[in-house]
Parts: C-alpha cells; structure tokens; sequence
C-alpha cells in the first residue's frame, strides 16, 4: 500500500502511523494518533466509520497520508480493503483530469501517469487537495495479488534504530518541563497482598526538615516527596520515616502459594470436552501425568517507570509511557475526580515490557502530588517501586495428563490449571483515592483457551478445565505478561508429550510430527528443527556423568492465532546446577509477514526472554511483602548470559496475518526444559529452573 507514495515525501510521523502495529507489535491503541509525537495531545476515543473512506485513508495536499493504525490481523484486511477503494477513487479522477481511460493509467509511488506519456500525470495529493475524500468504502475494490507484493513481505529497515543507539533518543525519562518538582513515592519495600492494601500508621516529616527544599505530599495512604532537585527527592523518600501497616496475609512459601491456589474456593469452568476423555485414558498403552508449577513474574523493564504531570484547577496535562492512552485517562480522572474531557495525555516512549506493568500508577501518582502541590511534578519510579509494586504476571499450577496408544498417536488430552485472573485497580487508586482492590470479572483476560491448551495437536479426545482462583484473597496484583499463560502451559505439557514419545521409542520430534494438526503447524516444527539440524534421539541423549552435559530440546507453542516452535541447546553444570542457554532456534508461521526483518527481531527477543523467564525468574515474598525488589533479588538474564539466537519466518503470503509478539516464547520456554532432561535424564516440574533446584532435582534422582 505504501509503495504507492514516494518515499522521499512520506514524513517519518506518517510512516509510523500507517504501520504502527508494524513497528511495534500488537498495539492496543484505537486510531492511528494513539501515539502523538512530543507536546501533541490526544485526541478522545474514536473507531473507523466503517462505510467512510476517509476515516481509513486521508491522503493530503503534499501527497503524504494518515492511515488508520491497528494490530496487523485486525486492521490490515480493511486498511487493505480501503487502499483498493481509494486507489480506484483516484484513478477515476485522474483519468477525468488527464483525459485518458483508466486502462490506460498507471501508478508508480503516488503519481498516475499515461502509459506512453510520462508527461502526462498528476500526484494522490494533487487529486485530493486537502479534503476529505468524499468516497464510500465498500470493500469490493480488487486488491493486489500477493504474489505482486514488492513491499509487503520485504524487510524495511527501523528509522528509529540510529537515534537509540546513539543516545539521542528522547525517551519518557528523558523529558523535563519548565518549574516541575522532583517527586517520588514513599511506599514499604514491596507491596502485600492485594486486597488488603497498606495502611499509614504515622508519618514524621520532621525526619527530612534537614534536606532542603523537601517536602511531604499525602492523600490519605498516599505518601511522596517532592523537592527542586532529583537527588534531594531520593534522599527525602528514602530517609521519611513512615510506619505502615501490611497484614501477613500472603503464604509462607512458594510451596504453600500453589497450594492456596488449589485449596481455594474457584469458579470453574469446562473450557474444552471433546470425545470420551476417561475411557480413551482407561484403555491407553502410555499415559503420562504430572503437576507443574510456574511463579509470579515481573514485567522487569530496564527504565522504572516515569510520568510528569501537570494539574491545574480544571485541566490536567499527563506525560508517560502507557500502552493505552483513553484507559491510563480514565484512571487518571477518577483519581483526580476531573471530567476525563479536561485531561490530556501524551505519549512519549518507555521501557518496554509486553504487559501492564507500573505506567498506569506512575502517571496516577504524578497527578495527585500535581494536584496537591499546583506545580507540575516528574514522577520517577526508583527500582524498588518498579519490581516490589509491579502487576505481577500471575502464577499459575497445572494438572497435565496426556495418553499415547501403542503406535505413538495421541488419544487423549487433559489439562487443568488454577490461577486468578487480572487486577483492576492500581496502587495509586487504593492508597489516594480510596478505591477498593478489584479484578476482571469476566475471567477471560486469564484462563486457558483451546488455542494455547493443545489445539497443535490432533486430539480425538480432549479436556480443558480453568479453576479461578479469587484473586483478592491472600494473591498479587496480576497483569497481562507477554505471552499470558503460555509459558507455564508449554513448560507443563510439551514436558509430558515428551515423556510420551520415549515411552512409545520415539524420537521427539518425529512423535510430534505425526501428532500435528494440521499442514502450518507441521511446516513451523519441521522449520525449527531443520534450522537446527536436529538429530533423532529415543531417550536421554547425555547421560554421562561428567560435570558439564549438554542437551537439547524441541517444542511447539502458541498464544491466540500464530503457529509457533523452538529447539534449545544447553549446558548443565551438574555441581553447581546452572543451566546455560547456548543456542535457541525459534519459528513462527503468521500468515502474510508484511515486514519479516521486524518479525525475527520479535523471534529474537521471545528466545532471549524465554530463557530469562525459564532459568532465572521469579518473585518471592515473606508473610507480609514481596522480597524481590532489585536486579540481585530478582535477576534477569544478563547479555553475557544470552544464548546465540536463530529466528526463522516461515511465511504464508496467501493467508491472512496473525500476530507475531507472542507466539512462540512458549515453545522456546518448553524446548528449554526438554533440553534439561535431555543432558540429565532428569524432569523439571518447577519453574524457574534455578541452581537450587537443579541440583536437588540431581540429587534425588
């Protein structure tokens, strides 16, 4: 589509809008302007007319064009839709304006030519002026054949690379405004359970008199500090002396959180009963069943979250890095009790972290110490703030029984799994407004589907159960996690499909090739594993006893819509239990890849995070408060650390796109854990695979 306008004209704001879920993913933004450039505000809550041309496709006097933005599978088939309409629409007016037939113009990025008269022609942005197209959209304009595609499925290189890794790059922590305060927010060393809240039970503000400048801003549990200079706010945060009041309401242990989790009094529901589930168990040759464990996560950002807001007495201005403008407006209104038509919110970019993580609470907290001391003021979140108050990716534990017959055919899938689903309310909203914890009620933000619960396997028989746990009941604030769920699914099942095709003498990826449903799942694994020249294997490949073993793995995995698989490699030490990610191998299948360098850039980050997730990742806490408040506590995996990567696109020009953020750091995840039995001939049921755990897991075996 966007071969049509020259490239030289196509202003760097405009290509972003016509491609945003290009350059970033899936977007949750409603329009094109979700992200305003710097000082631009945004504009309230809008959705395409869908029998408008115009609110698809503006295309402007300086032949550029704002081109309405949404995820790639959601928006690209009508954006698509909508050029074809435009494009006939300017077609036909170009023929009037340069007195030939249609069938004989020709368009050649935004200018429309005569075929043999190249002096006669005329540019998009001539045709239109400035105005509004005045064209219905009807969708029934040809499109072109994908085969003739010279742009889509060809990488565009990101303009925006230079000035990142230049430092020039004008990040959200980076942005100051004329006479803000510093501010930050006084909160315990990490957050309690979440429906119980933190109480203050006294303040001293005479503990910071000494440091000028300083000052003490409350709203009822609400505690910050504000002062002229950064360094003076840190130190006024860290030195107030506050008494709060926590309730040891959280489990003793990580143990004993997975057991609440199971003993809780859950809403329940049949996601998937398909066939005779027990009496194909009852008469199977193999059937395999474990439980699995998988912890609370964090959304671990490299940059604390940051916000500047500036309140006035009936307007608010609000800089931050949110995912979701008109919904971060919201929250913010209702805690500065303001119309939401009085507030705007800009975009500035962030740390960014696939998930909800603090941005929300950081841009609420901005605005009340802006409104209690009428200046504007930066919010920046210290470390602490960030991982001991994050919306954890929630934990969840799992109950996988899978049966094989004597040919090595699935017969029979079950799978239950407990967790409770996301929270609502943000900490800022708990402590200055007064607001109660609250989650999703509806449950579908956080459960299991069909999609990421077997589905990539041909299953005559087949039972999913979601156990919902009560989230306001002694649990963390969760959010959505990249890849929500998938991660401890995968590690769960793919373990025991495993175990399965040792048990029937099969080679693992040769059982799961024969288990495929269907043709695109089987093309993603044979890309996988032709990428790492996989090699058949029956059993343990290394079972030697030398201190250092290798393995390898292979897995498949998904998250909505995307076909996903991975093969790890990995060393063991067997003496001191660290597992070393050496070379990961990952494949998507996606449909149409409009931009397949962005694509293995996706791949790439899903195979360095997984192996983070999977060997290192994990929130701990006491009685009364999270514990893993720093990099030491709560470590990641550092780049000396990160395995080589492969990423391989397997593209579907003729079907549709699907999504491309998510959909295999599951299989990478699982392909991990297959790699570990693979080098020990040891299973894993707990995630993270943390030395610890290795070397118990080697010693009892």
């Amino acid at each position: 589509m966007s071969s049509d306008f020259p490239a030289t004209t196509f202003p760097r704001r405009d290509f972003l809008k016509a491609g945003g879920a290009l350059l970033v993913g899936l977007t949750f933004a409603p329009r094109a302007d979700a992200q305003q450039p710097p000082g631009g505000a945004i504009a309230g809550p809008f959705t395409p007319d869908p029998e408008q041309l115009d609110t698809w496709i503006a295309i402007h006097a300086d032949n550029t064009a704002t081109i309405f933005s949404a995820s790639i599978n959601r928006g690209g088939p009508r954006i698509r839709l909508a050029a074809a309409d435009a494009r006939q629409a300017l077609l036909a007016r170009a023929s009037q304006q340069l007195g030939a037939p249609v069938e004989r113009l020709t368009v050649s990025r935004g200018v429309v030519s005569v075929a043999g008269s190249p002096g006669q022609s005329v540019t998009y942005g001539a045709l239109i002026g400035d105005r509004r197209f005045d064209v219905p959209y009807t969708g029934k304009a040809p499109v072109k054949d994908y085969r003739n595609h010279t742009i889509v499925g060809a990488s565009v290189p990101r303009n925006d690379i230079p000035a990142k890794a230049s430092g020039k790059y004008v990040y959200m922590q980076h942005v100051r405004v004329p006479g803000m305060l510093h501010g930050r927010v006084v909160r315990p060393r990490g957050q309690g359970a979440y429906g119980d809240g933190a109480r203050v039970l006294s303040l001293d503000a005479g503990s910071i008199r000494d440091i000028p400048g300083a000052r003490v801003v409350r709203r009822r549990d609400f505690v910050g500090v504000v002062a002229s200079e950064e360094w003076d706010a840190v130190r006024a945060a860290q030195r107030l002396r506050v008494t709060w009041d926590q309730p040891a309401s959280l489990p003793e242990t990580p143990a004993a959180l997975f057991e609440r989790m199971r003993a809780a009094k859950t809403i329940d529901s049949v996601v998937m009963d398909r066939g005779g589930v027990d009496a194909a168990f009852a008469s199977a040759r193999h059937v395999v069943s474990h439980r699995f464990d998988s912890p609370y996560q964090i959304h671990a950002g490299f940059g604390p979250n940051c916000a500047i807001a500036d309140v006035k007495t009936d307007s608010a201005v609000v800089m931050c890095s949110t995912q979701g403008p008109y919904a971060t407006r919201a929250k913010i209104a209702d805690v500065l009790e303001m119309p939401e038509g009085n507030i705007t919110v800009r975009y500035y970019e962030g740390s960014g972290t696939f998930g909800r993580s603090c941005y929300d609470d950081v841009a609420q907290a901005a605005a009340v110490m802006s409104q209690e001391t009428g200046a504007p003021v930066r919010v920046q979140f210290m470390r602490w703030d960030e991982h001991g108050w994050d919306n954890f990716g929630p934990a969840h534990t799992a109950d996988v029984k899978i049966a094989a017959d004597a040919n090595g055919k699935l017969v029979a899938y079950q799978y239950h799994g407990w967790q409770h689903t996301w929270s609502v309310t943000d900490t800022t909203a708990q402590l200055a407004a007064g607001r109660p914890a609250s989650e999703g009620q509806d449950g579908r933000a956080q459960s299991l589907t069909p999609t990421n619960t077997g589905e990539m396997y041909a299953l005559p028989n087949w039972r999913i159960v979601n156990h919902r746990v009560p989230g306001l009941q002694g649990y963390f604030k969760g959010a959505p996690l990249r890849s929500p769920l998938d991660l401890a699914i995968a590690f769960g099942a793919e373990q025991v499909i495993d175990e399965l095709a040792y048990l029937a003498n099969m080679d693992p990826y040769v059982f799961r090739r024969q288990n495929m449903n269907g043709d695109r799942w089987l093309a993603v694994l044979n890309a996988a594993a032709e990428a790492a020249k996989w090699s058949p294997r029956k059993a343990a490949a290394n079972l030697s006893k030398a201190r250092v073993v290798k393995g390898r793995g292979i897995a498949v995995g998904t998250h909505l819509s995307s076909y996903g698989a991975a093969v790890a490699e990995i060393e063991v030490d067997r003496d001191t239990g660290v597992i070393v990610a050496k070379r990961m191998y990952g494949a998507i299948e996606a449909g149409q890849i409009v931009n397949p360098g962005f694509v293995e850039n996706q791949i790439t980050g899903m195979l360095v995070q997984a192996a983070s997730r999977m060997l290192k990742e994990e929130v701990t806490f006491s009685r009364t408060n999270v514990t893993s408040v720093d990099w030491v506590s709560y470590p990641i995996l550092r780049c000396s650390e990160a395995p080589e990567v492969f990423p391989v696109v397997v593209k579907r020009q003729d079907q549709p796109s699907t999504g491309v953020g998510e959909e295999c750091i599951a299989a990478a995840a699982a392909a991990i854990a297959n790699a570990f039995f693979d080098a020990t001939g040891v299973r894993l049921r707990e995630q993270p695979m943390t030395p610890p755990r290795v070397v118990a897991a080697l010693r009892r075996a």
